[in-house]
């Protein structure tokens, strides 16, 4: 199961937390699409907040886990990060066996 959790200062997004695998086996084809869908989608926003918006961020990154707390996002990395988590809220909607997606305070 892939876990997400979502970071928030009041109402405004600051990051989030990857973790685990949404696979239950070697042979869980669907299970490697969505982990593969959820990595790139937290890639792509992890990137994009520090190297293209380029906010101050602090990263984490390990086997099957990612971590990206941004220390005073501007609207745009708001913009991303609520991108973010509206993708990988449909994404929990279509594979609810898959990910789990949790908001923090």
């Amino acid at each position: 199961m892939t876990e997400v959790r979502f970071f928030a200062h009041g109402k405004t997004l600051t990051g989030f937390q990857v973790s685990g695998h949404a696979t239950t086996d070697s042979s869980d084809e669907v299970g490697k699409t969505v982990c593969a869908a959820v990595s790139s989608a937290a890639y792509m926003a992890a990137n994009t907040v520090t190297e293209i918006i380029a906010d101050k961020a602090d990263v984490e990154v390990t086997e099957a886990f990612m971590c990206l707390k941004v220390e005073n996002p501007s609207e745009k990395a708001v913009a991303v990060l609520q991108g973010f988590k509206l993708h990988i809220t449909e994404l929990a909607k279509q594979y609810s066996n898959s990910i789990k997606v949790y908001s923090e305070v």
